[in-house]
């Protein structure tokens, strides 16, 4: 625990979910960090905003990917970033084919509820109406992302042979949006909440709701920055951990959060309820096996050619059960 803070600073109900960096000084050392522009990610936000950073030696710099896990599983394997808080499944696919990183923690223990979108003007009004697989088009960001590979499981839950859909990449949400309006795609899956204002001001429709079977974002770093910066990692993880806890004892929790991703204060208190962080460096073996093994079973991986676990975590993290990844927990 971290004490009594548990109002948050006041400069951070005008702080918007743009990208921040910090300047690099003599004694800073720089960490290129990506994420997307959602309200999970809500405590480095909080943390720069206050200068924990700095106070570590880090100049940290953030970069928003509206594309999602696939754009960061890109940009690690380019050197572009040195860590990314993606999506469990993506990254696990992501390393099976490129070892240009490790696994360093688990960032959100619970599960991501995806929901499953239509165009307003979509026929549509069901999950069971979304039928016909050989037919259906499933807008994607890009193959190998999360609404890639959520699709997918999807699919196989309701009994289809995953590789008989269709999937129209899209590059982002915005690109959803677009592909939706013009006809080109079916649907969509994207995180509930935000993707809500969209449903909310009638041009989605959400039809339903598919939740991952697994704690839903993990932390990934390249295996350079890893060798060179391993100490400060930890830290790094540690301050978010403490603001991450801030942010769920704090009174004005939904109304910043709000704020700064356009969120109605109702929705955010939701998906307060539901949600845990964890931020620790520690990964479940246990997980990263049933990710692997239904990712195996609807074709994204050879299921012949898993990897074991330890191969995609670093040695920074330890191995524990999901139930033991509470912000409060140490490693």
């Amino acid at each position: 625990m971290i004490g009594m803070r548990t109002r948050l600073p006041r400069r951070l109900s005008t702080l918007t979910a743009r990208a921040f960096s910090s300047a690099v000084g003599p004694n800073l050392k720089r960490l290129r960090v990506g994420g997307v522009p959602e309200h999970f990610n809500t405590p480095w936000h909080m943390a720069a905003a206050a200068g924990r950073f700095e106070e570590l030696g880090v100049a940290l710099e953030w970069k928003e990917y509206p594309g999602g896990t696939g754009a960061m599983c890109r940009d690690l394997r380019s050197d572009e970033i040195d860590l990314a808080v993606l999506l469990t499944e993506g990254i696990v696919a992501d390393l099976h084919h490129s070892a240009h990183s490790r696994l360093l923690g688990t960032y959100v223990r619970t599960p991501l509820t995806w929901g499953v979108h239509v165009h307003a003007s979509s026929s549509v009004h069901s999950m069971e109406q979304l039928r016909a697989p050989a037919t259906l088009r499933y807008a994607v960001s890009r193959m190998g992302s999360g609404s890639h590979l959520m699709a997918a499981v999807d699919a196989r839950a309701r009994g289809w042979d995953p590789s008989s859909l269709h999937y129209e990449v899209v590059g982002s949400l915005q690109g959803a949006r677009s592909a939706l309006a013009e006809g080109k795609a079916d649907a969509f899956m994207w995180e509930k909440f935000t993707t809500k204002p969209l449903v909310d001001s009638g041009e989605w429709r959400r039809v339903g709701e598919v939740d991952t079977p697994w704690p839903c974002f993990m932390i990934a770093a390249t295996n350079d920055v890893l060798e060179r910066m391993g100490p400060e990692l930890l830290e790094v993880l540690r301050v978010v951990r403490e603001e991450a806890e801030a942010l769920e004892l704090s009174p004005d929790a939904a109304e910043v959060i709000g704020t700064m991703y356009g969120l109605e204060d109702a929705d955010v208190s939701e998906w307060l309820t539901g949600m845990r962080w964890s931020c620790q460096p520690a990964v479940s073996h246990t997980t990263l096996e049933q990710v692997m093994a239904t990712l195996g079973e609807v074709g994204v991986l050879d299921p012949s050619k898993l990897l074991p676990p330890s191969s995609l975590v670093s040695g920074l993290a330890a191995d524990v059960e999901p139930e033991t990844l509470a912000l409060d927990d140490e490693f």
